[in-house]
């Protein structure tokens, strides 16, 4: 939690970006795994965390636009939550952590709304992604919950966008804190694998280091011998000699800004000659990303460019062919790459994405495109100084892809099918790191994990 004046200012300004009307970000409840009270470990709202602060359930906050007042509203723990929780502060206590002075009973919520909705002021909402949540906006607007998303306020939808994508200094180094965890995640795992061993164990392993800290992992951990299925959650295989290991994992601090790398390590602490090859394609395409984000450049060039690097390494190899920029503009690279360069991070692995991709990623000078690959790129507008995002390009060969593309004839005067085909079983490598956004360029944010070919072997020798 930061200092109160934080979320005074980060208040401050989002008021100036609404014309008028109550902005109401309700923060998260409590999640039942099986009855009332065995809870999933509690995750407040990002948007709430970001404007109030308080990683408590059961509270809502109101923006007053007009009046300039910040409000507000929950429940002071009874003797019953004392006898279990042990002493908790007053809800007047906690607005005063975040610079608010007037606390009310959740109840005089819905007096609240509906007194503005009498007035006729309207009620900005973001778009709510629990049942529970739809259910409270149901309660307090009298929207069915499969109407709710046709009544979310796009003004603050932008504004939220616009203030939460350039990060401050305190979010920054809550950033580095939450990237220190992950480099020793990803380096003890490294340092774990080997034939016999099994993926569950390791799972285990770095999500403890995570825990041990104090952090939480930042998503699922994908940690799989199958790097080509691209978020795979299974962990049951035993690794086996000569196969690669894809991990995907970070952490996420106490006050919930996150961390998310990729890296793809041999089993047995060797790259073989064609892993080797195939790994130091994707890494090239890595360096080349990272080399020009700057200020200003469309993240969906640094993409394309990535993607050009990985059709020039492919067709040294004799897998792809024809001219590289015909064949990026014509998506062929995606049968190798099918998935977008980056995302944006913070609060959120893929921060924001609950507002809406489109509105974080993109906008009225670049739009998303259709095409099978670049279209899951999940950031393709400029980028701007204060921006966090991941850099992951990666190449896989996936069967089943190979397989509809060779059918279908599709891209076949830049790829040779053949040829591809001889790498069925290869797997998949991605190498993913994370960048701040800097004046004239951008830096990777902490120590970066072991990434060259001769650093991991050196890791994995011990």
């Amino acid at each position: 939690m930061f200092e109160k004046q934080v979320y005074v200012n980060r208040r401050l300004k989002l008021r100036k970006m609404i014309k008028s009307g109550l902005v109401l970000i309700p923060g998260n409840t409590e999640s039942p795994m099986n009855y009332k009270s065995n809870t999933y470990r509690f995750r407040q709202d990002s948007n709430f965390l970001y404007f109030f602060g308080l990683d408590i359930p059961g509270l809502a906050g109101v923006i007053d636009i007009e009046d300039g007042k910040d409000c507000l509203y929950g429940n002071d723990f009874d003797i019953d939550d004392i006898i279990w929780m042990g002493p908790q502060p007053t809800l007047k206590e906690l607005g005063e952590k975040v610079g608010i002075l007037s606390t009310h009973p959740f109840k005089e919520l819905q007096t609240t709304i509906a007194r503005a909705i009498k007035q006729g002021r309207k009620i900005h909402i973001l778009p709510p992604y629990r049942a529970e949540s739809m259910i409270l906006l149901e309660q307090l607007l009298g929207i069915h919950p499969s109407m709710i998303n046709n009544y979310v306020s796009v003004e603050l939808i932008k504004a939220v966008v616009n203030l939460r994508s350039v990060k401050e200094d305190v979010e920054i180094a809550e950033i580095e804190k939450a990237c220190a965890a992950g480099y020793e995640m990803h380096v003890t795992a490294m340092k774990m694998a080997k034939p016999g061993v099994s993926e569950q164990d390791i799972t285990g392993a770095i999500e403890g280091v995570a825990i041990s800290k104090g952090y939480m992992p930042s998503f699922p951990i994908i940690l799989s011998q199958n790097g080509e299925t691209l978020h795979n959650h299974d962990h049951s295989q035993i690794l086996t000699s000569g196969r690669l290991l894809l991990i995907d994992s970070g952490a996420e601090y106490s006050s919930h800004y996150a961390s998310d790398f990729t890296r793809t390590i041999p089993v047995d602490g060797k790259f073989t000659e064609r892993q080797k090859a195939i790994y130091n394609i994707v890494l090239a395409a890595n360096n080349k990303a990272i080399e020009i984000s700057k200020p200003g450049i469309p993240y969906l060039d640094v993409h394309k460019a990535s993607a050009k690097v990985i059709v020039e390494g492919l067709s040294a190899l004799g897998l792809m062919k024809g001219d590289a920029d015909e064949a990026v503009a014509n998506g062929a690279h995606a049968l190798f790459f099918p998935h977008g360069l980056g995302h944006m991070m913070g609060l959120d692995v893929h921060d924001m994405e609950g507002l809406g991709e489109d509105y974080v990623g993109y906008d009225d000078e670049i739009t998303r495109s259709d095409q099978f690959g670049t279209a899951y790129l999940r950031l393709g507008r400029r980028l701007q100084k204060g921006f966090v995002l991941t850099v992951e390009p990666g190449i896989y060969f996936i069967p089943a892809l190979i397989e509809k593309w060779k059918s279908e004839k599709i891209n076949e005067s830049f790829i040779n099918f053949d040829k591809v085909e001889e790498y069925i079983g290869f797997g998949g490598i991605r190498i993913e790191d994370d960048i701040l956004i800097t004046d004239n360029g951008c830096k990777i944010i902490g120590k970066r994990i072991p990434v060259t070919v001769e650093e991991i072997e050196n890791i994995m020798k011990g």
